[in-house]
């Protein structure tokens, strides 16, 4: 499969799963704070190379992603880099530089289910959100129990690891990822023509 397609149907899988997130806030009432980016600070985000192909593609198309992956393979934070504080002195206060085309895990942290330990769906979302939305949080706690459709962590990445079962599948410390899913678009595109990938998915 070329990366075009697999580009196609992984932004295909987010876009189904942007509907849902939107379903659920506006079930549940609930939602980020604007300005806050106290979950993209945490310093062991793991993802898979595979969701960060579209961001990577589109890297390559504007030019950066040779750019990108030298700053990548020099940096050593464990902070996602595409995390943009607002400033020195506000901490946990950001955005991300690529919003579009942000990871899986970003897009379900916060409005997807995983399975205790006791085989009960519970919602994975941030301190903050469970503190200072306290009422909507245990309220949707209590509409998932009663079959509110909410996202599934696994099965997202279930789906995702279809389009690309080894990229899909290799969980990484998010900046580890990025630059996977770099290297893959530019292996790809050192053997492969992007002119003829276009016209074969058109």
């Amino acid at each position: 499969m070329s990366i075009i397609s697999k580009v196609s149907e992984i932004e295909s899988l987010f876009a189904k799963l942007d509907s849902e997130i939107n379903s659920f806030q506006t079930s549940t009432k609930l939602s980020c704070i604007a300005g806050c980016g106290k979950c993209c600070t945490h310093n062991q985000i793991d993802a898979s190379p595979l969701e960060f192909l579209p961001w990577a593609f589109q890297l390559y198309m504007d030019g950066g992603a040779n750019e990108v992956l030298e700053e990548l393979s020099k940096s050593s934070s464990k902070i996602c880099y595409n995390y943009q504080p607002f400033g020195e002195f506000e901490e946990g206060k950001g955005s991300c530089k690529s919003y579009l085309h942000r990871g899986l895990i970003c897009r379900l942290f916060g409005y997807g289910a995983a399975t205790d330990k006791y085989g009960k769906m519970r919602l994975s979302t941030c301190k903050t959100i469970k503190e200072n939305q306290s009422v909507a949080f245990l309220n949707a706690e209590k509409m998932i129990t009663v079959g509110l459709p909410v996202p599934i962590f696994t099965a997202y990445y279930m789906r995702l690891s279809q389009i690309d079962f080894h990229l899909g599948n290799m969980i990484l410390p998010v900046n580890e990822a990025l630059k996977m899913a770099i290297e893959e678009v530019l292996h790809y595109y050192s053997y492969h023509n992007l002119e003829d990938n276009i016209r074969v998915v058109a």
